[in-house]
């Protein structure tokens, strides 16, 4: 998830635990880029839960996600699915998600190829919650990478238990030993008993058994930056815990996490999303909207989504 971008831009929305408002974010972020004329494909990658055409106020697609895993046949274009948007397209995420949850090894390594050939601007993948393989996989995948987190105790708690999982899972796929991999695997247990307590532990800890690689992994762990959005903020003190997780973020685990912005409580969000009318494509003066695109600007710094 380094600085050095390829041609197109891959942007994970994720977040610890379900209900934080990924979806809202990530098809909001999908509209504003649109809007700014950057061909944009929104990608449900909740496999399990699809819910992101909902939030576009798209029928339930005929083809999806489900159908490409499934069929080798079927090439990732022909699931793109055209909105009433222009420059903006969805792959929508599977129905049947007994089918594809759990995706063996070569189907999800086909995906993940498919998903970085696509020949777009941006793609924005709406990620599931908890801290799966496959959904840390898919954020590791990204450019950029954004938590969506509530400033309540539950998801403040989900939220850094996915940056250490996320963060970890990034250092055991970089080594190649088995006896490195073997205490990654053990750090990430947080009762092991060798000590390591922190990501910051266990890069001094491989520097002691191999210098070279303890480098390595200390060189990813500084290119691991993800960011954070607070969403449902009601007071200042709500949005102080932005900064307090930035803070603890590069204390407890030593990287640095960008803290993009917050949503403030709007009647207009559960009513966009009752309606199925994105708040970005019809309220573009309400509160929401105007933090979306505060958010969008502070992470791309494209001077097309700078708030009016």
């Amino acid at each position: 998830m380094g600085q050095i971008l390829r041609e197109k831009e891959i942007i994970a929305i994720g977040g610890g635990k379900g209900g934080v408002g990924k979806s809202f974010v990530a098809s909001n972020l999908g509209i504003l880029l649109a809007k700014a004329q950057k061909r944009t494909i929104l990608i449900d990658a909740d496999l399990g839960g699809a819910n992101l055409h909902t939030c576009l106020g798209v029928s339930a697609p005929e083809v999806t996600l489900s159908d490409f895993v499934n069929y080798p046949n079927v090439r990732i274009e022909d699931v793109i699915l055209r909105t009433s948007l222009d420059n903006l397209m969805l792959i929508s995420g599977a129905q049947d998600f007994l089918g594809i949850a759990n995706p063996k090894y070569s189907q999800k390594v086909r995906l993940l190829r498919a998903i970085e050939s696509l020949n777009v601007s941006y793609i924005i993948l709406d990620l599931g919650a908890g801290t799966t393989n496959n959904t840390l996989d898919f954020f590791l995948l990204a450019d950029r990478g954004v938590l969506v987190v509530l400033p309540e105790p539950t998801s403040i708690e989900n939220a850094y238990r996915f940056i250490k999982s996320a963060l970890f899972r990034k250092l055991k796929l970089l080594a190649q030993e088995p006896q490195v991999r073997m205490v990654i695997e053990k750090a990430m247990d947080k009762k092991n008993d060798l000590g390591i307590r922190s990501p910051v532990d266990l890069i001094e800890h491989v520097h002691r058994m191999d210098s070279r690689l303890g480098s390595q992994l200390d060189e990813a762990m500084s290119d691991f930056q993800p960011a954070i959005v607070l969403n449902q903020v009601r007071s200042m003190s709500d949005v102080r815990v932005g900064y307090s997780m930035q803070a603890a973020c590069e204390k407890f685990f030593g990287i640095k996490v960008n803290f993009l912005g917050y949503l403030e409580n709007d009647d207009q969000v559960w009513q966009s999303i009752r309606k199925r009318q994105p708040v970005t494509l019809n309220g573009e003066n309400s509160k929401s909207a105007r933090n979306l695109r505060t958010i969008s600007y502070n992470l791309l710094n494209n001077l097309q989504l700078k708030p009016e």
